[in-house]
């Protein structure tokens, strides 16, 4: 089930919008119906979520056409009812570099409201606070604006100001000692939400849990990096490669997989690799084409060779990227070894426990 709705590409970029924006604006609708609302003033609401949202776009667009300045690539952008999450394919390591990139968001936000500025006219807008119409709209697009800014500056990961606050700590320590004490703020500041959620505004618990979490998740995820610092697929890889000759049968493929751990083979043809064959595509094959079908018909002929010099960070997205459960490594033409994510496991929980 696709979750996400396609609506368009900024800049190579694709924006999505998950099905679950649909509930927020039928929730907002019902709501103004059960007020006994207009409909003038039900569309009004509706075209500020939109609005909204638009600036959220605006808002992710900054951090990732910023990002691309260095080089860095965004998956897409995808609405949620409670914001937007652009997908960058890294972050930042240069203090420098995460510093604009972080900012880049809210300072879109800043430009928004000033831009607005000077539309609003102001006695009409201040008289009609309160339910958004005709009169306040532009007034409160620009309050949405400037809170959107003031809230990610929160010094609180996954906020961009925990960001920038990571990036401000990195000039003066190394990257995993300013995650760690960024993230320590942000997981305080979180605990003052939810207890001041408790006394008053129940939102804020859901603000500081999202803190909380966020910051533990960026710790563990800035962990998981600098073990993999320094390696290269030459590390990681298996030496012993699990082969399987094109020109044996389907049944003979699946004992092999039942008799050992390896759950994906390179496909020899006259001493070359021609194919993968997963273990998924075994059980297809049996199903569909019988035990008696020769492994060419049924493996996936179209191979991922990676550098063995190449780092296993980005031998990772490389592998993410194919959707291929297995790379081949080789160097100057030479067929080395094989990668697969169950390796790289193996590999980083051995090197935890051994600095441990």
């Amino acid at each position: 089930m696709n979750y996400k709705l396609y609506i368009g590409k900024i800049s190579g970029i694709k924006i999505f919008i998950h099905w679950t924006f649909v509930l927020l604006i039928a929730w907002i609708v019902y709501n103004d119906i059960k007020a006994g609302l207009e409909t003038i003033d039900i569309l009004w609401s509706v075209t500020f979520v939109f609005s909204i949202f638009g600036c959220v776009t605006l808002h992710e667009l900054g951090h990732s056409l910023t990002a691309q300045r260095y080089h860095i690539k965004t998956r897409d952008i995808t609405l949620l009812p409670i914001g937007g999450v652009a997908s960058l394919e890294s972050i930042p390591e240069k203090p420098k570099e995460e510093l604009f990139v972080a900012l880049a968001g809210p300072a879109v936000n800043i430009v928004i409201a000033l831009a607005l500025l000077p539309f609003v006219h102001w006695p009409e807008a201040l008289e009609g606070l309160g339910q958004v119409g005709g009169s306040n709209f532009l007034l409160s697009l620009l309050s949405v604006n400037l809170t959107l800014a003031v809230f990610n500056m929160i010094p609180a990961f996954p906020m961009d100001g925990g960001r920038v606050l990571r990036a401000l700590l990195s000039y003066k320590m190394d990257r995993v000692k300013a995650t760690r004490i960024a993230a320590g703020i942000g997981q305080i500041l979180a605990l003052g939400f939810v207890i001041l959620g408790f006394y008053g505004n129940p939102f804020l618990v859901f603000i500081g849990v999202f803190i909380f979490l966020g910051a533990q998740a960026e710790t563990k995820h800035l962990k998981s990096r600098a073990l993999i610092s320094g390696v290269t697929l030459r590390d990681v890889m298996m030496r012993e490669v699990p082969l399987l000759e094109g020109s044996q049968t389907i049944r003979d493929a699946a004992q092999q997989l039942l008799d050992g751990q390896n759950k994906t083979f390179v496909v020899m043809s006259a001493g070359k690799p021609v194919g993968t064959l997963s273990h998924l595509e075994i059980v297809r094959a049996l199903g569909e084409q019988g035990e008696n079908a020769s492994i060419e018909s049924a493996m996936d002929k179209n191979l991922l060779y990676l550098d063995a010099e190449l780092s296993l960070e980005n031998g990772l997205r490389e592998l993410q990227r194919s959707k291929k459960p297995l790379a081949l490594i080789s160097f100057q033409n030479t067929l080395l070894g094989v990668v697969d994510v169950q390796n790289v496991t193996e590999f980083l929980l051995i090197r935890s426990a051994k600095q441990k």
